[in-house]
C-alpha cells in the first residue's frame, strides 16, 4: 500500500505517463521510496482498476501512443485518508552494516570496498538531491520559497533526504579511517 500513497503523492498535482512517472520517481521519490519501473506499471494499472487514477491517451508521432496518469477525487480521498493514520517507524535494513558486524570474521579489503561504494553513492545522490532542490527554490532563498512557494512537501522530503546521504557520507568517512587505523595492512 505504501506504494500506491506514493505514487498518489507524485501525481497528485499534475498527469503523467508511466515512462515519465518513473523518471520523476527514481529523482523526487527516490530518496525515501523505491520501486522497479516495473512495480510503478503494475501499481498504476491496479490503481486505475480501483478507482484511484484515470488515464487518457494521448497520441504521438513516431512514437507509441502514451497513457497519462490522473489522479481521481477517490484518488485524492485514499491520500487524505492516509495522512491522517500513523505512519509504521522507520526501520533501517541495511546489508553494508551486516558486513561491517561481521567485521571481526570479514575481508577488511571487501569491506573497505564496500564502504568506498556506498560512500560514492551517497555522493551521487547527494548531488541529485541538491539539484532537485535547486530547481524548487528556483532564484529563491530558502526562506522566501518558506514564505511563498507551494511544493512544501517535496521540500521537506528532499531535506530529509539531503541529511541522510550527509550522515551516510560522515559515517563513511569515519568508518574508513577507523578501518585504516585498526587494519593499517589490509
Amino acid at each position: 500500500m505504501a506504494l500506491r500513497n506514493a505514487l498518489l503523492a507524485a501525481l497528485i498535482d499534475r498527469e503523467s505517463s508511466g515512462y515519465d512517472l518513473a523518471k520523476q520517481f527514481s529523482v523526487s521519490v527516490a530518496n525515501f521510496w523505491t520501486a522497479t519501473p516495473q512495480q510503478l506499471y503494475r501499481e498504476l494499472e491496479k490503481m486505475q482498476a480501483d478507482g484511484l487514477l484515470s488515464a487518457r491517451v494521448v497520441k504521438q508521432d513516431r512514437r507509441p501512443d502514451k497513457r497519462l496518469f490522473s489522479v481521481t477525487e477517490q484518488g485524492r480521498a485514499a491520500l487524505y485518508a492516509f495522512t491522517q493514520r500513523d505512519p509504521k517507524p522507520t526501520t533501517v535494513r541495511d546489508e553494508l552494516l551486516i558486513q561491517v558486524e561481521a567485521l571481526a570474521h570479514a575481508d577488511v579489503p571487501s569491506v573497505r570496498s564496500s564502504i568506498e561504494a556506498h560512500l560514492k553513492t551517497s555522493r551521487q545522490r547527494l548531488e541529485t538531491y541538491e539539484r532537485s532542490l535547486a530547481d524548487i527554490l528556483g532564484s529563491r532563498s530558502h526562506d522566501e520559497f518558506l514564505a511563498t512557494g507551494n511544493r512544501i512537501g517535496p521540500y521537506l522530503t528532499l531535506q530529509r533526504g539531503i541529511s541522510f546521504e550527509r550522515e551516510n557520507i560522515t559515517w563513511g568517512r569515519l568508518a574508513l579511517d577507523i578501518l585504516a587505523r585498526r587494519f593499517p595492512d589490509s
